[in-house]
C-alpha cells in the first residue's frame, strides 16, 4: 500500500452552527477528517471545558452539525493539528509544537467503547486517548472483607517492592482534615465538578458517604502505570463491579478468611471496635463473601488462613518471580516531534518529517501495529520505530 494523504483541512467557509443553533465561524488551524457520511472538525475549544480541544460532527446526509457528547480527558489546544483516519473507528491526532508527553492523542468515534456509550447515552458521543509509548502491566483490583489481611498483604508487597507498586490518589468532594494535602492524601474537588466528570465518565468507580462523593478516578490509575509502577485499588467488591464494566484491563483478586469464626476473633483482637460494630462489620463480611465468590468478577480467590503462604500465592498471581522481581516496564518516554512537520500514513506507519530551514531534515516513524488499550484510559502499544536524518 502507497504513501496516502495524512490529513487535509476544511475550512468550511460557509461557517458551520455549535448545535445549539449559533453560527460558528471555523478557525484556519481546524482539522477535519472524513469517515463515511460524516466529517468530524477538530479545533477550537470544547463547549463544556475550555482547556479541552472542541470537536463537532457534520452529518452529509443531513447537512446538520452536532456537537457531541466528549468523553475521556482531552488534549488542550494548540496551534494546529493533523488528523489520520485510522482503522475501528479512530482518529490519530498529532499536536504541533507541543510537549513530549501532550502530542500523540487518539479521538475513538466509533470504536467499541463509543457505540456502548452511545446506546448508554442515547447521544452522539466520541471519546478522547492520550497515545503513549510501550505497555505496561495490568492494574491490580484487590478486595476483601474487612479484617480479612488485604491491608496487611498490600503493604508486605510495598515494602519489599518498593518501586514496583504504586497506589492511585482518590478524589473527594469533603472538605480536607488535618495536615491533609490535595494530590497527595485526596483529589480535593467540588462536588458539581465530580458529578460532571463522572458523568463524562471519567471515573471507575464512585460512591456517595455521608453526603460526599469518594471515587477513583482514571487518569488516577493512569499516572500511577505511566511512572512504571503497577497500580494496586483498594476497593470493595461494588467498585470492583464497576472497574469490570470499565475498560480499564485489570487483575481482580479476592481474600476470604478461612471462616467466619475466624474472621470474628481477628476483628475482636484489634480491641478498637463496639460490640455493635463488630456485629455489623460481620454481617457487612459475610454479604461481601457471598458476592466475592459468585459475581464473576474475580479471577482469583485466595484464603488468607496463613499470611506468609497466602502473600505466596499473592506474588504467584501477581507472576513476581522472587530471584528477579522486576516490572518489566519502565516510565513512559515521550515523543519529541519536530517544531513544524507533515505527516503521512503507510500501513501501520506514521512518517513524521521536519520541515523549515536547515538541510538535516528527521523523520520519525510511528508504528501503530501494536497498540492496545483506549478511551477512556490511554492508548498504549505505540513504538518509536526509528530516526534518521536525511
Amino acid at each position: 500500500m502507497g504513501e496516502a494523504p495524512a490529513f487535509f483541512v476544511d475550512h468550511l467557509g460557509n461557517g458551520h452552527t455549535n448545535g445549539f443553533g449559533v453560527k460558528s465561524e471555523p478557525k484556519k488551524r481546524d482539522t477535519s477528517v472524513q469517515i463515511g457520511d460524516r466529517s468530524y472538525v477538530i479545533g477550537g475549544i470544547h463547549e463544556g471545558n475550555p482547556l479541552f480541544l472542541g470537536v463537532q460532527i457534520h452529518d452529509k446526509i443531513t447537512n446538520k452539525w452536532s456537537s457531541p457528547t466528549v468523553l475521556g480527558t482531552g488534549p488542550k489546544p494548540c496551534k494546529g493539528y493533523s488528523a489520520i483516519v485510522l482503522k475501528n473507528g479512530r482518529v490519530l491526532v498529532i499536536k504541533k509544537d507541543s510537549a513530549s508527553d501532550d502530542s500523540i492523542w487518539f479521538l475513538e468515534v466509533d470504536s467499541p467503547f463509543v457505540r456502548e456509550q452511545r446506546k448508554l447515552l442515547g447521544k452522539e458521543v466520541v471519546a478522547w486517548s492520550k497515545g503513549v509509548r510501550g505497555n505496561a502491566e495490568k492494574p491490580i483490583v484487590i478486595s476483601g472483607p474487612s479484617g480479612v489481611g488485604k491491608g496487611t498483604l498490600i503493604a508486605m508487597l510495598m515494602k519489599e517492592f518498593p518501586s514496583m507498586f504504586g497506589f492511585s490518589v482518590s478524589h473527594t468532594t469533603r472538605a480536607p482534615r488535618c495536615m491533609e494535602k490535595n494530590s497527595v492524601h485526596y483529589h480535593f474537588t467540588d462536588k458539581t465538578v465530580m458529578e460532571k466528570e463522572i458523568k463524562d465518565g471519567k471515573f471507575l468507580e464512585f460512591a456517595s458517604v455521608h453526603g460526599n462523593l469518594y471515587g477513583t478516578s482514571i487518569e488516577s490509575v493512569e499516572v500511577v502505570t505511566d511512572s512504571g509502577k503497577r497500580c494496586i485499588l483498594d476497593i470493595d467488591v461494588q467498585g470492583a463491579r464497576s472497574v469490570k464494566a470499565s475498560s480499564l484491563d485489570a487483575i481482580f483478586i479476592f481474600i476470604c478468611p478461612p471462616s467466619m469464626k475466624e474472621l470474628e476473633d481477628r476483628l475482636r483482637a484489634r480491641g478498637t471496635e463496639t460490640e455493635e460494630q463488630i456485629q455489623k462489620r460481620l454481617r457487612n463480611a459475610e454479604a461481601e463473601i457471598k458476592a466475592g465468590k459468585s459475581s464473576g468478577i474475580f479471577g482469583h480467590i485466595l484464603y488468607n488462613d496463613n499470611l506468609e503462604e497466602c502473600y505466596k500465592n499473592l506474588k504467584n498471581v501477581l507472576g513476581i518471580d522472587d530471584d528477579a522481581p522486576v516490572n518489566g516496564v519502565e516510565a513512559v518516554e515521550g515523543i519529541n516531534l519536530p517544531k513544524e512537520h507533515t505527516v503521512t500514513k503507510m500501513e501501520d506507519e506514521i512518517l513524521i518529517q521536519e520541515t523549515g530551514e536547515g538541510t538535516k531534515k528527521k523523520t520519525i516513524v510511528l508504528d501503530l501495529s501494536s497498540i492496545n488499550g483506549g478511551a477512556p484510559g490511554r492508548t498504549r502499544g505505540i513504538d518509536l520505530d526509528m530516526v534518521k536524518s536525511s
